[in-house]
């Protein structure tokens, strides 16, 4: 059974910094394109950051091209998210997820998603 477990998130002030981790179990991270993806009350689900399995393709929302990095470590099967500048608007719940087939934009293509971490972001 595949299991996605994020942590990192909280309450920061604007201008600050946050790492997410999404650490997988079950099966091994390499069979996996990652995504961070986002969603606030009120509107839908998107991609903040995606990542191939080998690491080799990445994308990126234009909201936070710039201030964020996706990142993963097959070996201690953890996907990370590094948000800089955080604003009030990426104030979210963040969820890591998991796709087999290959790495993509759309939440649809994703099989396995975590419980999601708040991140809220003070102006």
């Amino acid at each position: 059974q595949v299991q996605l477990v994020e942590s990192g998130g909280g309450l920061v002030q604007t201008g600050n910094s946050l790492r997410l981790s999404c650490t997988v179990s079950g099966r091994t991270l390499s069979s996996f394109a990652m995504g961070w993806f986002r969603q606030a009350p009120g509107k839908e689900r998107e991609l903040v950051a995606g990542i191939s399995w080998g690491g080799s393709r990445i994308t990126y929302a234009d909201s936070v091209k710039g201030r964020s990095t996706i990142s993963r470590d097959n070996a201690k099967n953890t996907v990370y998210l590094q948000l800089n500048s955080l604003r009030p608007e990426d104030t979210a719940v963040y969820y890591c997820a998991a796709a087999v087939q290959t790495l993509s934009r759309s939440y649809k293509d994703y099989e396995y998603w975590g419980q999601g971490t708040q991140v809220t972001v003070s102006s």
